[in-house]
């Protein structure tokens, strides 16, 4: 008696769950979350740790959450109102042999002490010790074209770079303050200026201390001093200041 009868039950039950399969369909990384997210949620059974992680509140520890971030390199909330853009070295336009000689510092340099720690051009005006421009200090205002307006003879270096300036024409104060670097040397600078001062009528006084070389004088009621700082490159950073 033939036995292929008795393959057909049990391979019927086989051949009804392949017809019924649900055909493949491929699932993104949106659909596989929706489907852990909806499988707990609808689950008696599901992870509860799981479930806390999708849903519950964040933790957050006030005293920590100020020091987020502490290392991180973030821009400054503002441009640095002292920085000069790079430029390229340019040669100096001054001719040396047509410059005096400034002479050799003498004395003691107080100046130089008053200059120290002011961080402003206001600061500067007001620590000096001539009592109508420290009282004319506190009226500047600040702009570059403060340095076109300079006296006669105490004018801008030739290649003077202008970081900044201010100044003031108010209640009888004629006061300006410029603020430049320049390339050449601070002896060069420090003898254009003694040129120039003297060619217009101006005393001039050299003092220095390790750091710093001030040239200051007058002329009638006008008043002026110069600070001179080597810079890292071998040039020279100079405040001016002029009154009267």
């Amino acid at each position: 008696m033939p036995r292929r009868p008795l393959l057909l039950p049990i391979l019927l039950p086989f051949a009804l769950i392949a017809c019924g399969k649900t055909p493949y369909a491929p699932r993104t990384l949106d659909s596989l979350d929706r489907e852990l997210t909806d499988a707990n949620a609808a689950s008696p059974a599901h992870d509860p740790a799981l479930t806390a992680a999708l849903h519950d509140q964040i933790m957050v520890d006030p005293a920590l959450a100020q020091t987020s971030n502490a290392d991180v390199i973030r821009p400054p909330s503002r441009p640095d109102p002292m920085a000069v853009p790079p430029t390229a070295a340019r040669a100096d336009p001054v001719d040396p042999a047509k410059l005096k000689t400034a002479p050799a510092a003498s004395g003691d340099c107080p100046d130089c002490e008053l200059s120290k720690g002011a961080l402003t051009l206001g600061a500067l005006g007001a620590r000096q010790p001539s009592r109508p421009l420290a009282q004319c200090a506190p009226l500047i205002a600040y702009s570059a074209g403060w340095s076109n307006r300079l006296p006669q003879g105490l004018g801008l270096y030739p290649d003077a770079r202008v970081e900044e300036a201010a100044g003031t024409d108010g209640k009888g104060c004629s006061l300006r303050i410029v603020s430049f670097a320049s390339g050449a040397a601070p002896a060069r600078v420090m003898d254009w200026y003694f040129t120039q001062a003297r060619a217009a009528g101006f005393t001039a006084e050299h003092r220095a201390d390790e750091k710093q070389d001030v040239l200051a004088g007058t002329r009638g009621g006008t008043t002026y001093i110069l600070y001179l700082s080597r810079r890292p490159d071998g040039g020279t950073d100079v405040d001016l200041i002029a009154n009267g």
